[in-house]
């Protein structure tokens, strides 16, 4: 009788009891006639003792080497106090009795966790997504889905999945990648799912979708990727743009919360803190940041503004977070409503966090003829919207939402110097897989 794989998290709970456990050997150490490995499955790192009295064991563990994948069967034993490891598995250990290798592996190009090239480390990323450096990252990012997630159900949003391929560019401008279709047509990649979650506040009023958006910008910077991933929602019913905002506020503080509870280890790896919220995300608009900073009024802020108003941010009002309102309209999507009483200024924002923006967003024309006029104003051709605009057409309340990258959000979390690194296979445009110019 096979003997049930016990997880490695469970062994505190075994101690005395014999179990078989199973995982990739991280590290093995040889000290006299004992042989130590480091044992990882999905749950934790444990320790396995090899020693001379498991004689057959001990010729196997002789060969292993790390990321060999191995089952043992052995003794959980405790660990005397003064030799205490680091976490919650530091206490145990487990005495092999038995080894069998399941998989053996080739030697290693380097050793794993050392820092390499961040080239390097893309190019061998089978392997280095195994590190803990990115394992903690994806397993934060799994946690910001999963609260995002739960956060908008708790608020009334339905979950619906936006498509990827899309018969022309939604936002009207963004570099998009063509895609041959059938019949000699041609079709886009999206670059937004803008245009669908509008069209299922007629259903719905409160939609979310996490899109997976292509943008073919040739921007070779730590901030842009070819491929990312957006977590949109849309609400009817607003009046102005400050009901996404606080949404949005509601959503964030949730993340935050959730994450620092459940990752609080986490934040001391990657040489930062769980982000400051203060009690009230401060909101200033382009004009009063600008001004904050000395700087002259402009149409959009450099990434430089960005950085020092989240410096301001966190020194006088205590956040990591800051919201900033009121574009000139002309610098904002078509689709973006402008009161007539605040012209040229939009009810769009943009949220900044820890120096970036993550989050960009707006109260939507909703009105049929408003938006024709509006497209028409930019040099859009309504014929080619026609379906998006059968919404519009068929009756749609004040609506707003807005988009917050997912791997943005992830990198500022951690301090992650490139949001390459919070991509698990990054796409730019040098490298789909491995690099495309070696």
């Amino acid at each position: 009788m096979h003997m049930e794989r016990t997880l490695n998290k469970k062994l505190p709970e075994a101690v005395g009891k014999t179990v078989r456990i199973a995982g990739w050997v991280d590290t093995r150490r040889d000290h006299g006639k004992l042989i130590f490995l480091d044992v990882r499955d999905r749950s934790g790192i444990v320790q396995a003792v090899v020693t001379p009295k498991a004689a057959e064991a001990l010729d196997t563990a002789k060969r292993l080497r790390a990321q060999w994948v191995v089952e043992i069967e052995g003794e959980v034993k405790a660990r005397p106090e003064s030799m205490k490891g680091e976490g919650p598995l530091g206490g145990v250990e487990l005495a092999a009795q038995k080894i069998r290798v399941l998989a053996e592996a080739a030697e290693l190009p380097f050793e794993l966790g050392t820092e390499v090239n961040i080239d390097t480390h893309f190019d061998h990323l089978p392997l280095t997504l195994r590190n803990k450096r990115s394992r903690d990252i994806f397993t934060m990012q799994a946690s910001i889905l999963g609260a995002y997630r739960s956060s908008l159900r708790k608020q009334g949003f339905t979950e619906f999945i936006a498509p990827a391929l899309v018969g022309g560019d939604a936002e009207g401008g963004a570099a998009a990648f063509k895609v041959e279709y059938y019949n000699d047509t041609t079709a886009f990649l999206a670059t937004s799912p803008q245009f669908y979650k509008q069209i299922m506040v007629g259903p719905f009023e409160r939609v979310f979708t996490i899109a997976k958006i292509f943008r073919a910008e040739k921007s070779a910077t730590t901030r842009h990727l070819s491929e990312l991933t957006q977590m949109d929602f849309e609400m009817g019913f607003i009046a102005d743009e400050r009901e996404p905002m606080r949404e949005l506020e509601t959503t964030i503080r949730y993340v935050v919360e959730y994450v620092s509870r459940e990752h609080s280890d986490m934040f001391a790896h990657f040489n930062t803190t769980a982000p400051l919220l203060s009690a009230e995300i401060p909101i200033l608009t382009l004009k009063e940041a600008l001004q904050q900073l000395g700087k002259k009024e402009a149409p959009d802020m450099e990434p430089e503004d960005e950085r020092e108003i989240c410096e301001w941010a966190k020194k006088e009002k205590g956040s990591d977070f800051v919201f900033i309102t009121k574009f000139p309209t002309k610098k904002r999507a078509f689709y973006t409503y402008e009161d007539p009483s605040e012209a040229p200024y939009s009810r769009g924002f943009d949220l900044l966090f820890r120096g970036l923006e993550i989050n960009s967003g707006s109260q939507r024309i909703h009105d049929y003829d408003a938006l024709i006029t509006r497209m028409k104003e930019r040099g859009l051709d309504p014929e080619k919207f026609s379906f998006y605009l059968q919404a519009f057409k068929y009756g749609l309340p004040p609506h707003g939402g807005c988009s917050t990258g997912l791997e943005r959000f992830t990198a500022r979390m951690l301090e992650l110097p490139n949001v390459k690194e919070a991509s698990a296979f990054p796409r730019d445009m040098t490298r789909i897989d491995t690099r495309l110019s070696q």
